[in-house]
């Protein structure tokens, strides 16, 4: 007979849980709190919108992408069937090719690659951007070499330091932000890391968001790279949906409405959950994978789990904020850029992307009114910053306001009158966004943002629980962030620590490390030594030479640099 396991949560990290545990012969139950599966990562539908037997006009909780790095959820995904595709869902990704950096009061934009150059096309707006770039963000030469240094310094770090001195470090003072120009701070301390992941980069741990950073550049110089992958239909329908059909036909049983309401915890196992509702109910199974978000599960950790797994003290340290979507349904579509727009002075932290681009098969008038033709879907992950037209921040305004605001800073950085008001005929605010009263409102579902120092508060996926494992953004993976991919690589972590306690002979989820180029492999041996045996400060590889070059910065270094040549050649993966 084989083990069941309950699956406390059915977003992303609860359903790829239930996936590699099905596939594995396990009997699996996901308990969701909400009616729908998906948690963060789902679409939905505007109440009320269809008109004449057409569906309802689709929304999304935010904006979500997936960038070229990400290995784990692509690899999920692959393995959920579709009828004609030999990729399964994954074949549903497709790549941007640019990224809007909008300024405000009518300063120049910048249009930049979002991957590595295939065409005339791509050559032309990357030399257009650097030359952008140059000329018009006001950042002087020897910032930007020094930025560039500090990059290099973090790929050249060994990873005791990245972890005990980097991840201690913020971004902010890691980039040297507090001593540099003012476009400096804005464009390549602050405004990225604010707008791309919801966090901001006096918080933020430098070691995460700078290897975040370098992720994403590696995306756009790797041959066939895309930094930047969107799903070709609301997320419901491209995979949603396709991947719930599958685990169904897998046996997985799958039970909504069904909120967790108690975790029971006796001789260091958990002995029952209640799973409240209408008629509450006591469940239980042989493991238990909690796949909660970190706002909820801390609330349900009573102290006999405290005192069972001291370690999950360390989530009541952990931090959310709010990032959430708005939605403007355009009765002219308006693309702006095949891609996302950064907004980089909006001081909402907005983001966007004009959907109908790429959604080729999704016939717009089939929905709503008949009328829509574009979907502007924007994300706010500033909520606590005054509007400087109106003094309110986000979090105390209406929803009318809201919009309002939302749809005026848009304007501001986009000021050739492409975003008309005549052109809105709908708009939709994201629904875990309450309003108590016209002043107050309230956020049903906060994201986890990292901050500095956050490693050591967030727990593996394997507790000293002997049945309980977790599996959500918070538990600590490769990413380090919360992200779908970070969700992901966290239930494989969890299935794996089910494997191991069962004697199970299954084989194991894979589980990628973040890549990075292996050239860097000598010097990172370098560092481990001046960091272990020293603790002296870190020296990158190289630094930037007066001409525009690269250079060894000592001699150790140019030993280095005149082996790498012949080093790289013996290191795994290298051509």
């Amino acid at each position: 007979m084989s083990a069941s396991v309950a699956i406390l949560g059915g977003g992303v990290a609860g359903l790829s849980a239930a996936h590699e545990l099905a596939e594995r012969g396990f009997d699996v139950t996901v308990y969701e709190a909400r009616p729908d599966l998906g948690g963060k990562a789902r679409s939905m539908p505007v109440p009320g919108s269809g008109g004449d037997g057409r569906a309802d006009l689709p929304a999304e909780h935010g904006f979500r992408f997936f960038p070229g790095f990400y290995r784990h959820l692509p690899d999920t995904m692959r393995r959920i069937p579709v009828a004609g595709q030999p990729d399964g869902v994954a074949g549903n990704l497709v790549a941007s090719t640019r990224v809007l950096m909008a300024q405000a009061q009518g300063r120049n934009e910048l249009i930049g690659p979002a991957r590595a150059p295939r065409t005339l096309d791509d050559l032309t707006a990357l030399e257009r951007f650097l030359r952008g770039w140059a000329t018009d963000v006001g950042i002087p030469l020897p910032e930007q070499i020094g930025f560039t240094e500090r990059l290099l310094t973090l790929l050249t770090s060994c990873d005791e330091r990245r972890f005990e001195q980097w991840e201690r470090m913020s971004w902010w003072e890691f980039s040297g932000a507090e001593q540099r120009s003012e476009a400096y701070g804005k464009f390549l301390a602050d405004g990225l890391t604010r707008s791309l992941v919801a966090a901001r980069a006096r918080e933020m741990s430098a070691r995460t968001g700078g290897y975040v950073l370098l992720q994403l550049l590696f995306d756009l110089t790797r041959h066939g790279g895309a930094a930047d992958r969107v799903l070709n239909a609301p997320t419901n329908d491209a995979w949603i949906t396709p991947w719930v059909e599958h685990l169904q036909r897998l046996g997985v049983t799958l039970r909504l409405a069904a909120p967790v309401a108690g975790i029971e915890c006796s001789g260091g196992r958990i002995t029952g959950v209640t799973i409240g509702g209408e008629d509450a109910e006591r469940i239980t199974a042989d493991h238990y994978v909690a796949a909660l978000p970190v706002e909820q599960l801390r609330l349900l950790v009573s102290p006999e789990m405290r005192r069972a797994e001291p370690r999950l003290a360390g989530l009541d340290r952990l931090v959310t904020r709010w990032m959430n979507g708005i939605m403007f349904y355009l009765d002219r579509d308006v693309p702006l850029v095949h891609g996302h727009a950064i907004y980089i002075d909006s001081e909402w932290a907005l983001t966007s992307i004009s959907q109908a681009q790429f959604w080729d098969a999704v016939d717009l008038e089939r929905y709503g009114d008949g009328r829509v033709q574009g979907i502007l879907s924007v994300d706010v992950s500033e909520w606590e910053r005054p509007s400087a037209r109106t003094g309110k921040v986000a979090a105390k305004s209406s929803a009318e306001e809201i919009r309002a605001e939302v749809w005026e800073q848009l304007k501001d950085h986009v000021d050739d009158e492409t975003l008309r008001d005549d052109n809105v005929i709908a708009w939709f605010l994201d629904p875990a966004i309450r309003f108590p009263n016209p002043t107050a409102a309230t956020n049903l579902e906060p994201l986890l943002v990292n901050t500095a120092g956050s490693w050591h508060d967030r727990p593996e996926a394997t507790t000293r629980i002997s049945n309980l494992l977790l599996a959500s953004d918070f538990v600590r993976t490769h990413t380090d962030l919360a992200t779908m991919e970070g969700a992901n690589e966290a239930a494989r972590r969890a299935v794996n620590a089910i494997l191991e306690r069962t004697g199970s002979p299954a084989p194991r989820c894979e589980v990628w490390p973040l890549q990075e180029p292996a050239i860097f492999g000598p010097a990172r041996a370098a560092d481990k030594l001046r960091w272990k045996a020293f603790r002296r400060e870190a020296k990158p590889l190289l630094r930037v030479a007066p001409g525009g070059g690269l250079e060894p910065t000592g001699p150790l270094a140019r030993v280095l640099v005149d082996w790498l040549p012949r080093i790289r050649r013996r290191l795994p993966g290298s051509a």
